[in-house]
């Protein structure tokens, strides 16, 4: 499968002016594709210098050359759920860049949706919370070895709005997701007294190389069930509208915001239709 249609498939993105993130040095997880391609073009655009990480070598060095220089933009491995890893990132941008001002976490792993929990097993368990909470943990771990004495930082950690609301797919994701959450709550708590604002985002589905791998559908037949599943219509949300989200919190125009949950879902979680379309069902069709 191609990748570059999830990392330049907004040709007005970036929107708007430059920048909001001047002088900034970022790191992000789960660089090579999706939300993290898309806001690491952001970043970038907006000022910042950026070290982009992942598992994917090979796209990850193409998406960096593609947005910028080495004196802007490069790529490091790192398997996330590897504490080494993470810890050879923060140390490569401070080498490279002198300081880190913003810890990304975005890298995750959703596995097969549809596994009942009569058919979980430790090690679909493992893999996936080795990533998504692992490391997050050592995201966050390592951010803060840098950041506390600066008394200054950003860490932001993707969610998702299955953080949010419940159905019977993909409980190794959601628990994991969730778990999440709490880290970003805890650990803003602890971190506040150093001026570190810990934060996380929560988008909607999007057609993503981690949704259409989990669910074995290809993008237009992805975007068409999101876009008829959503809340707001008229609208697909992209990976280019989570990476706007993602530079507010990164920015000095949330300068007061942490332990916030950024939902970016198009009024999705506030919504229940199921009753209703029970009853249109039921009811509505067979009275007309």
């Amino acid at each position: 499968m191609s990748y570059n249609c999830f990392f330049l498939n907004d040709n007005n993105f970036p929107r708007g002016g430059s920048g909001r993130l001047e002088g900034k040095v970022a790191i992000i997880t789960g660089g090579a594709s999706g939300i993290g391609a898309a806001t690491a073009r952001l970043f970038v655009h907006q000022g910042a210098k950026v070290v982009i990480c992942d598992i994917q070598d090979k796209l990850g060095t193409s998406v960096a050359q593609q947005i910028g220089n080495k004196q802007t933009i490069i790529y490091v491995h790192c398997d996330v759920s590897i504490e080494a890893d993470v810890k050879n990132v923060v140390n490569t941008t401070i080498a490279k860049f002198g300081k880190l001002d913003i810890m990304f976490s975005n890298a995750g792993v959703m596995g097969n949706p549809f596994t009942s929990i009569q058919d979980i097993d430790y090690n679909m368990i493992k893999n996936i919370f080795d990533v998504n909470v692992v490391g997050g943990f050592f995201c966050a771990k390592h951010a803060a070895r840098v950041m506390i004495p600066k008394k200054k930082g950003v860490i932001i950690f993707t969610t998702s709005i299955v953080s949010t609301f419940y159905s019977d797919l993909v409980h190794i994701y959601t628990t994991s997701k969730n778990a999440l959450l709490g880290l970003t709550k805890n650990v803003g708590v602890e971190l506040a007294k150093y001026g570190i604002r810990v934060n996380s985002v929560s988008p909607y589905t999007i057609s993503t190389p981690l949704m259409l791998n989990a669910f074995k559908v290809n993008k237009e037949m992805a975007d068409k069930w999101f876009t008829e599943g959503g809340n707001l219509k008229g609208v697909l949300l992209s990976v280019e509208d989570v990476a706007d989200g993602v530079l507010y919190l990164a920015s000095d125009e949330s300068r007061y915001a942490s332990g916030l949950n950024l939902i970016i879902d198009g009024g999705y979680t506030t919504t229940n239709v199921a009753l209703p379309e029970v009853y249109k069902r039921l009811f509505i069709n067979k009275t007309m």
